[in-house]
């Protein structure tokens, strides 16, 4: 079975988008833990990327990787904001957790609008 054309291009632009996503969540993990201490390893991948990647607007999924990255930071504090407490049988505690919703509002936004950068830079309207 072989893919027509325009469907190739179309899985193997998805492709480069989906790498520039993983590009951009390791970028923005990076830069939140070690910060400065990131940056030239950030830099050097977003290079080699540029290097390697075909032109076009797949770089608009380091906006949709950082994105996830804040979803996963809402989905961790999801029982904020506030102090939560539990108890075990043999273990008891207290979390403090942030207020999630600006969180998950940045992460829908990120994630949107990389994608929806991406669809309207390659003409891809489904």
């Amino acid at each position: 079975m072989t893919l027509e054309p325009t469907r190739r291009h179309h899985l193997f632009g998805c492709g480069w988008f989906w790498a520039w996503a993983l590009v951009g969540a390791a970028a923005a993990l990076g830069l939140l833990v070690l910060g400065m201490l990131a940056l030239l390893p950030v830099a050097t991948l977003i290079g080699f990327m540029v290097w390697r990647a075909p032109r076009g607007t797949h770089a608009f999924g380091l906006l949709t990787g950082a994105g996830f990255l804040l979803l996963y930071v809402a989905y961790v504090q999801r029982r904020g904001p506030g102090t939560t407490c539990w108890r075990t049988a043999t273990a008891s505690g207290c979390d403090h957790h942030l207020d999630p919703r600006p969180w998950l509002v940045a992460g829908v936004v990120f994630v949107a609008a990389g994608i929806v950068a991406y669809m309207r830079g390659s003409g891809t309207r489904r």
